[in-house]
C-alpha cells in the first residue's frame, strides 16, 4: 500500500515556517486534504498536517476552509440536484421569501455544554414549513448527537413499538433515495457516513490526535446536497438556507467568509456568548448574517440577538442541560411534538428560538416580495438586523400547535421504512 501513497512533503515543508502573507495555500491545502478521501496519504503525512494546521491557525483560515469543504462536497456520495430541485418546484412551499429550498441547522459541536440536541429538534420542528435536509452523525463530544437522537425516535405517539426502527434506515438514506423521501415529507437525514464514505479513512487518524482538527469544522460546510445544477456560474443549488453554530466567537466571521467562498446567499453564523455553538437562551447571541443586497450581492451584517428579541424569557442554561442519553432525548422530542410541554417550557423556547431563527434567514418571516397581503396573526415588529424574530417563534409554535410537524415526522417515518437498500448500502 505504501507505494501507491501521494507524497505531500513538499507540501508540509512550505508550511513551517509560514510564508509571508499573500502566499496562497489554500488550494494546495486543500488538494492533499482531498487526498484523505481516497485513502492515498500515508497516516503520518496524514496527521502532520492536521496538526500542522491546527498549530498554525490555517485550519481558521476562511480560504482554507472553503477550498477543504469543497473537496469533500466532491468526495461526497454524488446528489443528483436535478430531481430535488425539481420536487421544489412541483410541491412548492413558497412563502414569504422562502423559494422553497433545501435548509439546514448544524453545529460545529465542542462548546463542553452538551445541552439538548436543539439544532436537531429544530430542523424537525421547522420541516413544517421549510424543506430540510439535516447532515449530522452520531456524537463524538457530546452524550447524544443527531444521528443518535433520530435513531431512538420512533413514530410519534408510539415511542413504545419496537417495530418501528430507524437505525438501519438512517443508513439507508442515500442520493437515490433522496427524491422519493422528498415527495412524501419535508423531512430529510443526511447521516454523514453515508454521504461521506471518505470520512472513514480520516476517523482513525483523527483519533490519535488529542486536539479537533480541521475535520471538525469542515462538516457544517460540507452539507452533500449543496450541488450546482451546472458548472456554469449562477445555477442554483438546492440547498437554499442554513444556520451555523460555532462554539468560539472568532469563528464566527470566518466561517461567513466561508459561507460566501463556496456561494451561498442564505445563511447565518451564530455563537451563544458562553461559547455556546446554538442561540443561547441565557443571554446574547453573536450572529453573522450573510443576505444579498439591492444589487444582488452577498453581504455580512453582525449583530447581536438576545431571548428578548425573539419575545421570550431568558434562562440558565443549567435549566436546558446537560443533555441526556439518546433514548430520553428522543421522549423529550416526543413530548415536543405531540405539544405536551408548557408554553413557557425553557427547554422548549431554546428549540423555538433556533428554528425561528432558520425560519428569519430563509425568509419565512418576510413579506411577499409580490405585495400581496400578509395574514392578520403575522408579528411585524423587526428587531435586530431588521428581521422578524418574533414572528419565527410565532411560526415554530404553529408548526408544533397545528400538528403539521408531527405529521412531517410521522411521514418522514413512513417513508424511510419504505426505502429498500441497495446493492452498496
Amino acid at each position: 500500500m505504501a507505494d501507491e501513497f501521494v507524497d505531500i512533503k513538499p507540501l508540509l515543508s512550505r508550511l513551517w515556517p509560514l510564508p509571508e502573507a499573500g502566499v496562497p495555500l489554500a488550494d494546495d491545502i486543500a488538494d492533499a486534504v482531498a487526498l484523505f478521501f481516497t485513502n492515498k496519504v500515508s497516516d503520518v503525512q496524514a496527521g502532520s498536517l492536521l496538526m500542522c494546521l491546527h498549530f498554525t491557525g490555517l485550519d481558521r483560515h476562511a480560504d482554507v476552509m472553503a477550498a477543504c469543504a469543497d473537496r469533500m462536497r466532491k468526495a461526497a456520495a454524488r446528489v443528483d440536484p436535478a430531481p430535488l430541485l425539481q420536487i421544489a418546484a412541483e410541491k412548492s412551499l413558497k412563502r414569504g421569501q422562502y423559494n422553497g429550498g433545501l435548509c439546514d441547522i448544524v453545529g460545529t459541536g465542542g462548546d463542553s455544554h452538551n445541552t439538548f440536541n436543539v439544532s436537531t429538534a429544530s430542523s424537525i420542528v421547522a420541516s413544517a414549513f421549510l424543506r430540510m435536509a439535516k447532515h449530522g452523525n452520531r456524537a463524538s463530544t457530546s452524550k447524544s448527537g443527531s444521528a443518535d437522537l433520530l435513531a431512538n425516535l420512533k413514530h410519534p405517539g408510539d415511542i413504545e413499538n419496537e417495530t418501528t426502527d430507524l437505525v438501519a434506515n438512517l443508513n439507508f438514506i442515500e442520493p437515490a433515495t433522496l427524491p422519493a423521501i422528498y415527495a412524501t415529507t419535508n423531512y430529510a437525514f443526511l447521516f454523514a457516513p453515508v454521504f461521506h464514505p471518505g470520512m472513514r479513512y480520516v476517523a482513525p487518524i483523527r483519533k490519535q490526535l488529542p486536539w479537533r482538527t480541521l475535520f471538525n469544522l469542515l462538516g457544517p460546510l460540507a452539507n452533500p446536497v449543496d450541488v450546482r445544477a451546472s458548472s456554469e456560474e449562477g445555477s442554483p443549488s438546492p440547498l437554499e438556507a442554513r444556520i451555523i453554530g460555532v462554539a468560539r466567537r472568532e469563528l464566527g466571521p470566518v466561517f461567513a467568509e466561508a459561507l460566501r467562498m463556496i456561494g451561498a446567499r442564505k445563511a447565518m453564523v451564530v455563537c451563544g456568548s458562553e461559547e455556546l455553538d446554538e442561540i443561547s437562551i441565557a443571554g446574547p447571541t453573536y450572529c453573522w448574517r450573510l443576505h444579498e443586497d439591492a444589487s444582488g450581492q452577498v453581504v455580512i451584517d453582525h449583530f447581536q440577538l438576545t431571548p428578548a428579541d425573539f419575545g421570550v424569557a431568558a434562562c440558565p442554561l443549567s435549566e436546558v442541560s446537560p443533555g441526556k442519553s439518546p433514548a430520553e432525548n428522543a421522549a423529550t422530542m416526543t413530548g415536543i411534538l405531540n405539544n405536551q410541554r408548557p408554553a413557557d417550557d425553557p427547554l422548549l423556547s431554546f428549540v423555538f428560538i433556533n428554528t425561528a431563527a432558520l425560519m428569519v434567514v430563509a425568509g419565512l418571516t418576510e413579506p411577499p416580495e409580490d405585495g400581496s397581503p400578509e395574514d392578520a396573526e403575522v408579528i411585524t415588529e423587526r428587531g435586530p438586523g431588521g428581521l422578524r424574530w418574533k414572528e419565527g417563534v410565532r411560526q415554530a409554535r404553529l408548526a408544533v400547535s397545528s400538528g403539521e410537524a408531527r405529521r412531517q415526522w410521522k411521514l418522514f417515518v413512513e417513508a424511510t421504512n419504505q426505502i429498500k437498500p441497495t446493492a452498496t448500502a
